[in-house]
């Protein structure tokens, strides 16, 4: 086999193996089960100017958060956990913007798998009160492709997604991504 037949091969073998693993990547089940309290809704991964895929899970509270009763207001998904740091940063101006729009703004904290007594602790120590929901097996975080944390989700009225910020936010930051949701003063 000449050098074009051996190029060639290289290449195919190159695509097969990055199909394989884009494949393996986009692959969101329909369907995943459900651990006690909580559900998924069928739907594919999130992605900017996708419909944000939806979720029930409960709330330290003890209610059921639904992604799609929230419709008609600006829903700002905020994946965390309580080791992260930067989360520990930014959760206080998330509470202000969350306190500063009740009628136009959701926020809601998506915790990472963690037992329930350390995300009752981390939110009583820092005083929120926006939702903070528990993902058993991290299945809404796997849903939203979440690779690492703080990770903000901003989603419109319609529930569309048009935000996301991996990372923390500085207060600026924040301020301008709900501008560009419609939401500032």
């Amino acid at each position: 086999m000449g050098s074009r037949g051996s190029v060639f091969l290289l290449l195919a073998g190159f695509a097969v193996v990055g199909l394989a693993v884009g494949l393996a990547f986009f692959n969101v089940p329909e369907r995943a089960p459900g651990g006690e309290g909580e559900s998924l809704i069928p739907g594919v991964a999130a992605f900017v100017g996708s419909q944000a895929p939806d979720f029930d899970l409960a709330s330290l509270d003890g209610d059921r958060i639904q992604l799609s009763e929230l419709r008609g207001k600006v829903v700002l998904l905020n994946f965390w956990a309580t080791w992260c740091s930067p989360c520990r940063v930014e959760m206080p101006d998330l509470q202000e913007r969350a306190r500063r729009w009740p009628d136009r703004l959701v926020v809601v904290g998506v915790d990472f798998d963690e037992p329930e007594a350390d995300v009752r602790a981390f939110r009583d120590e820092l005083g929120l009160t926006f939702p903070l929901v528990l993902d058993p097996g991290a299945r809404v975080q796997e849903l939203y492709r979440i690779v690492g944390y703080p990770t903000s989700v901003f989603i419109d009225e319609g529930g569309i997604v048009r935000i996301q910020h991996v990372g923390l936010m500085s207060p600026e930051q924040l301020d301008d991504y709900l501008s560009q949701m419609g939401i500032s003063g």
